[in-house]
């Protein structure tokens, strides 16, 4: 088989075919990250299925790790459920939390059944955390000591259980005390350079914790300002109840930013990987676009009332798209900078007003601005200054509109639970190309006598 001028997909397949777990499992350990993702979604559902039989259950979960939770949750949908707590058994306990989320109810029942009882108690207590908290990010798997365990006995646990912290980040220890509360951490040099016969908590460092309810953001500035590679999470009793690990809160970010991408371009869901059901992808970009069918007959409405003043002044017609367009950016800043501090913690619902105060002096010296460039435009192209001033004016209202409904739109979406990543952006368009069309043609009939002189 000459694998040196097959594609990666093309030699999965073979070996899949012909069940060859070992030589699989060596050959997607040669595959990086994005060439692993691009292989399995050039296989069919099928191949995908049996890809994940053939090799180990802990190969599976490693594997599963680079592939997006929705795809690996279809693909365990269609094992047996003792087929897929094989895998699920092996994955850490927040890409097991990130995993379950995904599934029907029923289906995760049936998982856990088939996994250890405590796994499953322990994944079971994780997805009741809400996602984007500490609670829904931690792992369960760390290593902690009583606080009256000596130094050399510390060394002589972590010495002889190797495969039992096999999973776990042993870079930290935790000290805790009789009730489970936090007490201290323990570093790896803390204990090889420490007195073998001092009580951990003599060597300990002071803890720095999280609590188990802090928002993802809270959690990013967090690692933002500390060289730390996991920090522990404790409830409200101060007992430690898992480990946040840094690059779990980044690729979280991450994802919640790519979702937000998706949702402004009206992808209901904020996800779509071309391997889902036709159908299903459909109807996800159709739920806005039938919306914005509508907003947009509403919005084009306002030219068919003024449709006289457009057919004598045949020239208007060239700049209305310029104005919405031009109008719709500036709105659009606005919204980024709200959808931020909405995702920072900055404003609430509640500061609408004061956003809006801030906006408008932003708004007009960016619309006197553009409104002075496009008015010299329509000035020096038709040699009529009145239409410049007709364009210029249009522009520069609608620019203090578009960013003082940019500004404000998300918080008034949040204020009553609508989705603002969804719906900021239609909103913002419709009303901006309604006010831009009412503005040009409103202003253009009020002076159409200087227009067409």
């Amino acid at each position: 088989m000459e694998q040196t001028t097959q594609r990666p997909w093309e030699v999965l397949r073979e070996l899949v075919e012909q069940d060859q777990a070992e030589k699989l499992e060596a050959f997607l350990e040669t595959l990086d990250t994005n060439e692993t993702v691009r292989a399995i979604f050039r296989l069919s559902p099928d191949e995908q299925r049996k890809l994940l039989l053939t090799i180990s259950p802990q190969s599976a979960a490693e594997l599963m790790e680079d592939v997006p939770d929705s795809h690996v949750a279809e693909l365990l949908d269609e094992l047996e459920p003792e087929e897929a707590a094989s895998i699920v058994t092996e994955m850490d306990s927040d890409d097991q939390a990130d995993l379950l989320a995904e599934l029907d109810s029923e289906d995760v029942e049936r998982i856990l059944f088939h996994m250890d009882s405590e796994d499953a108690a322990d994944a079971r207590k994780l997805i009741t955390y809400p996602a984007d908290t500490a609670g829904g990010l931690m792992m369960t798997e760390f290593i902690s000591y009583p606080d009256d365990m000596t130094v050399k006995a510390v060394i002589q646990d972590l010495s002889t259980r190797p495969d039992d912290y096999a999973l776990y980040n042993v870079q930290y220890l935790y000290v805790l005390g009789k009730t489970g509360k936090l007490r201290g951490v323990l570093r790896l040099r803390d204990l090889v350079f420490g007195n073998p016969d001092l009580p951990v908590k003599k060597v300990m460092a002071p803890p720095e914790a999280v609590p188990v309810s802090a928002s993802m953001e809270d959690l990013g500035e967090f690692f933002d300002d500390h060289e730390m590679s996991a920090v522990p999470a404790v409830d409200e009793r101060n007992k430690m109840v898992g480990v946040v690990r840094r690059r779990a809160v980044y690729d979280a970010l991450a994802e919640k930013a790519e979702e937000d991408n998706l949702k402004a371009r009206g992808i209901v869901g904020g996800e779509e990987l071309r391997s889902m059901p036709v159908l299903t992808r459909s109807g996800r970009r159709l739920s806005w676009l039938s919306v914005n069918v509508l907003l947009n007959i509403l919005a084009a409405s306002v030219i068919a009332v003024f449709q006289d003043t457009l057919s004598a002044v045949i020239a208007l017609a060239v700049f209305l798209p310029i104005v919405s367009d031009m109008s719709g950016c500036s709105g659009n800043q606005a919204v980024a900078v709200s959808m931020r501090e909405l995702t920072l913690g900055v404003v609430k619902p509640a500061d609408a007003m004061r956003v809006l105060w801030r906006e408008i002096p932003v708004g007009m010296l960016n619309g006197i601005a553009l409104g002075v460039l496009v008015a010299l435009a329509g000035w020096i192209w038709q040699g009529n200054p009145w239409l410049g001033v007709v364009v210029g004016s249009a522009l520069a209202l609608n620019t203090v509109v578009a960013v003082a409904i940019g500004g404000t739109v998300p918080l008034i979406l949040k204020s009553f639970k609508v989705d603002p990543a969804i719906a900021s952006g239609p909103v913002l368009t419709t009303i901006t190309d309604m006010c831009g069309f009412f503005l040009v043609l409103g202003i253009a009939t009020l002076m159409l006598p200087r227009l067409i002189a």
